[in-house]
């Protein structure tokens, strides 16, 4: 997905003619990461949010292990919320209610804290999703390279399945490897046009994504660092 030229420009103030990108379209803006829904006004009839009860709401032991080591290791139990969130979410699919409700008793925070937690933090996944998560890089650096194009492919190989959760994403910072991905946390790219169809197999699969092009694999310039 190299720009492509538009030609040659007028010569420079040094008399040398130059070649000049062409420039690439304004990205539509739903390609970004706001989750819908993100600016619904709060509904204030609903009953205040109370923190659950321990004694009634059932947390998997190891939930809750996990929640409570990461409560350790900041001073204020509130720090814990996003990685607790994220614990939740491995296992449920996403930050369903009852997800939230069990960290919620774990933290004894009330649902609607982390309620606004979830729904700040673009990993976090507020409605049911696919197993399979494919984040596109369209911030700039990605954009300019091609990242809406590998987008709007990605979606026409993968269609609606419904296993993959698969959308544009505000910024990954790799932008080093533009235009990237990440598949289920494993960043691949510069993903070129031919390697497409091989990566949106590779996510149907459940196979390791494109692993020439992964960013963990990549050589380094210090040559110990590479045995």
């Amino acid at each position: 997905m190299t720009p492509k030229l538009r030609g040659v420009s007028a010569p420079n103030d040094l008399g040398q003619k130059v070649a000049a990108f062409e420039p690439a379209p304004v990205r539509d803006p739903q390609t970004g990461s706001r989750v819908p829904g993100w600016d619904d006004a709060a509904d204030l009839t609903k009953d205040p949010s109370v923190v659950p009860d321990p004694a009634t709401t059932e947390v998997p032991a190891d939930l809750r292990a996990e929640i409570e080591d990461y409560m350790t290791r900041y001073p204020d139990r509130r720090s814990a919320s996003i990685p607790a969130l994220a614990a939740a979410q491995r296992l449920h699919g996403w930050c369903s209610p009852t997800a939230v409700e069990q960290v919620a008793c774990v933290m004894q925070l009330t649902p609607g804290y982390l309620i606004a937690v979830a729904g700040f933090y673009d990993m976090l996944e507020t409605k049911p999703v696919g197993r399979k998560t494919v984040y596109v890089c369209t911030n700039i650096s990605c954009s300019l390279r091609g990242g809406d194009e590998l987008l709007d492919a990605l979606r026409g190989e993968l269609g609606d399945d419904p296993d993959v959760n698969l959308r544009g994403f505000e910024c990954l910072g790799a932008c080093d490897i533009a235009p990237m991905a990440s598949v289920n946390g494993v960043y691949v790219g510069p993903v070129d046009d031919d390697e497409i169809p091989t990566l949106a197999q590779h996510i149907r699969d459940g196979a390791d994504p494109l692993p020439e092009k992964q960013l963990v694999k990549r050589r380094s310039v210090d040559p110990g660092a590479n045995s």
